[in-house]
């Protein structure tokens, strides 16, 4: 419960339909649809444009999407895959012949063909009541006439500036400089992108002039995207068979890979194994069996996870309780494991790296949501003429002859964004959804995800306040710790022999709309960490 002499927020409870995004005017977009007769589906799509124009630094049309999509009264979800691909020209050889041996982040190379149009339409066309032409209308407006940048965008505006001046971004460092808190933004040649977009759908964006000035972009900073590679995008977009596991009473689905959502499902069955932690959801035994954990899938992630279209990647032998049971043994109480075993060596032969927004409507259809350029304004790379800033999702390839994630012409990279979905037995055998969430944040999100739902439905911290509990991330060798965790916790995860380093920025950001059938109601939580809100009618 709480504290209510303390800063805070409180969840939020409706009984109609909700929204949670992160900006408050994507959430407000998102129930100006539900109100005027959309579902859950075209609300998620109009507020995620809305954020690509006035959260330019997190989310955008030169970026990638996946979608879980839970129709009520099915029993289903539905999958989408919204990542783009490399281009044609992308060859290991390539790279070889030029002793590119890494990929920069600010590299044309690390810009695949962007999905998320490609995403939106193929989504609504299957499963929406309203168009793009109706939907696209709120960010136009946006883009058009501006609107203020909130204290989070420009916090993280200013860590970007070096890299847009690097790639020349002009237009997004007005007068030489980012964007202060309540200043406005104005985008019109994003605004006519857009337009483009409502009026002729997916096509206009992926072939004609929009396309033509994004190749110009890339090429002109030496990368290989041809027009070609753009018009096939608008295709890219695909249903795929959502992968999900059994945990604590309720089913978790995923997409499957080239995301990293089999990430969740596996350290969900390694902690479920190991039951409570005797010192609460703040305590250091906790946050030390949950950083091993990461530790074991993140390895695993690196080693495995790729495009399943050009590699095997074993996802049975992963989230088999045989593997888990393995990995759950390595961790130990007392300490840290000092060196990691090999990944897979288990079970597996040796192997020769955002927005989030959630909907639920009136009906009970559960959207969960994710679009993103990667890092903060992805490349750095801006198609000036059309306004759209690209993103930078080829980082998480390698440059690495023989690797399950080399680079490779039109091959998907691995792929961080993940959104969720909480599914739940029905007496008749069926199934519902009761939450759909999320966590952004980059390589976070695997991490963030399990800490939010474990926060949530095991140590039994309200919806807020599983979203608010500080955070920490073992990355790069060392365990990236927010400020609210305790001076005492942080003394006992050292003497377990954690290498302690406080995070410059925060870790990730989430949402989540809980369906609440037994008494009628939905509750939303909404990231402190970022500008956004949970609003329900």
């Amino acid at each position: 419960m709480r504290d209510f002499h303390l800063p805070g927020r409180s969840a939020v409870y409706a009984t109609g339909a909700m929204a949670a995004t992160s900006m408050p005017a994507a959430t407000l977009t998102a129930l100006d649809v539900l109100r005027a007769g959309g579902n859950a589906l075209d609300a998620a799509v109009a507020a995620v444009a809305v954020l690509g124009v006035i959260e330019p630094q997190s989310t955008g049309i030169g970026g990638d999407c996946f979608c879980l999509y839970a129709p009520a009264g099915t029993g289903e979800v539905i999958a989408l895959n919204g990542s783009g691909r490399a281009a044609g020209a992308a060859t290991i050889d390539w790279f070889e012949d030029r002793q590119i041996r890494a990929l920069e982040n600010t590299s044309p190379h690390t810009v695949t063909i962007p999905g998320a149009v490609s995403a939106w339409e193929t989504l609504l066309a299957a499963h929406g009541r309203k168009g793009l032409d109706e939907l696209l209308q709120p960010a136009i407006r946006f883009a058009a006439e501006g609107w203020p940048v909130h204290a989070k965008v420009a916090w993280d505006w200013e860590r970007a500036v070096e890299k847009l001046r690097k790639n020349g971004s002009h237009a997004f460092l007005p007068g030489g400089q980012a964007p202060k808190p309540g200043d406005l933004f104005v985008q019109p040649a994003l605004a006519e992108t857009l337009r483009a977009i409502a009026k002729h759908g997916a096509r206009a964006f992926y072939e004609g002039p929009i396309a033509a000035d994004m190749v110009a972009a890339l090429r002109a900073k030496g990368g290989t995207q041809t027009e070609e590679d753009f018009a096939a995008g608008r295709t890219v977009a695909e249903f795929v068979k959502p992968i999900h596991a059994s945990w604590n009473g309720y089913e978790v689905y995923q997409c499957p890979p080239n995301g990293s959502g089999l990430l969740v499902l596996m350290m969900l069955g390694i902690l479920e194994g190991l039951g409570d932690a005797p010192d609460g959801p703040l305590g250091a035994i906790r946050m030390h069996r949950h950083t091993e954990a990461a530790r074991l899938v993140y390895r695993d992630r690196d080693a495995f996870l790729a495009d399943p279209a050009h590699v095997d990647v074993a996802v049975d032998h992963l989230t088999s309780a045989g593997y888990l049971a393995a990995q759950r043994a390595l961790i130990r109480d007392d300490r840290a494991m000092a060196v990691l075993p090999a990944p897979g060596e288990s079970l597996l032969p040796p192997h020769r790296d955002t927005v989030y927004l959630c909907v639920v409507d009136r009906d009970g259809n559960a959207c969960s949501f994710i679009n993103s350029l990667f890092q903060s304004f992805g490349s750095g790379i801006l198609a000036e003429a059309s306004g759209v800033m690209l993103h930078n999702r080829g980082f998480g390839f390698r440059v690495q002859r023989g690797h399950p994630n080399c680079i490779a012409p039109n091959k998907r990279p691995m792929h961080t964004i993940i959104p969720g979905m909480v599914m739940q037995k029905t007496p008749d055998g069926g199934q519902h959804a009761v939450m759909p969430y999320g966590v952004m944040g980059g390589h976070f999100q695997p991490m963030g995800q399990t800490w939010f739902l474990t926060n949530f439905l095991q140590y039994g911290l309200d919806i807020q306040e599983s979203l608010d509990l500080p955070r920490v991330f073992p990355y790069a060798g060392k365990l990236e710790v927010e400020r609210g965790v305790p001076a005492d916790v942080l003394a006992a995860l050292s003497a377990l022999g954690h290498s302690i380093a406080g995070a410059e920025r925060p870790h990730g950001g989430g949402q989540a709309i809980w369906i609440d059938r037994a008494r009628g109601c939905l509750v939303g939580g909404s990231e402190p960490r970022k500008d956004g809100m949970a609003l329900g009618y």
